[in-house]
């Protein structure tokens, strides 16, 4: 396998990310899916990120998620297939994908060479992945590959968040942390969300998140004040560099200078949507 620089598809990932993640947030989101049906946005998360899967139920969804409290999954799932099919949802996925970057980005960017050149990188790396174990990246690779090449730029960048994300669900299961106990640590690690966003996002009980931090305490990963202790914080950057090396296949396909080349198109992309607003600031830890 292609030799990479240290954390070089870590940083990649890192750049890359936001440019999918982004419509989960955007008021157009909200809108559309509204639009085929689906009014909540809870409902609006589990269908759009499951669709590729199949009018699957709550118990894969909360599988494949990880993190995500069965019970809130159950809530919504199956019964939101009969408002609106998985063809119904990818299709309006893709509206949102579309007039996000677009009112993020600006018609110039969308329009330019190096959106382009992003697109076609970011897709050559995103066909490299390894499906086996990867239920999000396997069906999202699945997709068809879209015309326009923001549109490309998105799928690819969905592709490639699932990849690193079923990498490190292996990690996490792995490393006996199950789905609570390992957005509690993230949580702790101050790079992810806030503790409230967390529960409310992944619907766990305050109860449920104070038993779980008293079994992390048991194994010596937190500390009374909720932080990670120095083991705690060990464990953190051993699962990320294990995930690094676990997720390593879409980017070494690309080699050391297209990875490097795609991270500083899509910095530039990312920090372009950021400045626009695409992420609410309050609902995350350190910058």
């Amino acid at each position: 396998m292609t030799s990479l620089p240290p954390r070089a598809a870590r940083r990649c990932h890192q750049v890359l990310n936001p440019l999918h993640s982004a419509i989960y947030f955007a008021p157009e989101f909200t809108e559309e899916f509204a639009g085929i049906g689906i009014d909540d946005w809870h409902g609006a998360y589990f269908t759009a990120r499951s669709a590729a899967m199949g009018p699957v139920g709550p118990g894969a969804v909360a599988a494949a998620f990880y993190n995500y409290s069965h019970r809130l999954a159950a809530r919504y799932l199956p019964a939101a297939w009969t408002t609106a099919d998985p063809a119904t949802v990818l299709a309006a996925r893709l509206r949102v994908a579309d007039a996000v970057l677009r009112r993020l980005l600006g018609e110039e960017a969308i329009a330019s060479p190096e959106l382009a050149e992003a697109a076609e990188l970011a897709q050559r790396a995103a066909a490299g992945g390894e499906r086996a174990g990867r239920m999000l990246y396997a069906v999202e690779a699945g997709q068809p590959v879209p015309d326009a090449p923001h549109l490309v730029l998105w799928h690819a960048a969905t592709q490639l968040r699932e990849h690193r994300g079923d990498s490190h669900n292996a990690v996490l299961a792995h490393a006996g942390l199950d789905g609570l106990e390992s957005q509690i640590t993230h949580t702790a690690s101050g790079f992810g969300f806030t503790p409230e966003f967390a529960r409310y996002s992944r619907g766990w009980e305050a109860e449920e998140w104070a038993d779980a931090q008293e079994r992390l305490r048991a194994r010596g990963l937190l500390a009374a004040d909720g932080e990670l202790t120095e083991a705690g914080t060990a464990l953190r950057k051993g699962l990320e560099d294990e995930t690094d090396r676990v997720d390593l296949a879409p980017y070494a396909r690309l080699g050391a200078a297209g990875v490097a080349r795609l991270t500083e198109l899509a910095t530039g992309f990312t920090a372009a949507a950021l400045a626009a607003g695409a992420m609410p600031k309050d609902i995350f830890g350190k910058d």
